[in-house]
């Protein structure tokens, strides 16, 4: 859990990923869509990837990607980001970890 600790450290947006996968890439998509450039960790590229997958794990995510971490905090995966969007509660909370600076209300 360290390890993750330290990758999403003085990151706003933090996004735990699989290259292949769909729902990853949709997530992705929608963050980046408020103007957010999140840091994407593809588990299935990198060396330690199966160790973070585990500690992802340990922390609750349930399936391990995405797992979204903003301003520090694990919001969790593609449900949680999801629920978050619909109550338009995204927004407010990308301005607040300092990804994006301004955030118009719908």
């Amino acid at each position: 859990m360290d390890m993750v600790t330290r990758m999403v450290n003085e990151k706003p947006v933090v996004i735990f990923s699989k290259s292949e996968c769909c729902i990853c890439f949709s997530i992705q998509t929608l963050i980046c869509g408020f103007g957010a450039n999140p840091t994407v960790y593809e588990l299935d590229q990198i060396p330690n990837g199966p160790q973070i997958e585990r500690a992802l794990q340990q922390l609750g995510c349930q399936p391990t990607v995405p797992a979204v971490f903003i301003g520090q905090r694990l919001v969790g995966g593609p449900n949680q980001v999801m629920s978050l969007h619909v109550q338009n509660e995204l927004g407010p909370l990308l301005v607040r970890a300092g990804a994006i600076w301004l955030w118009k209300k719908k």
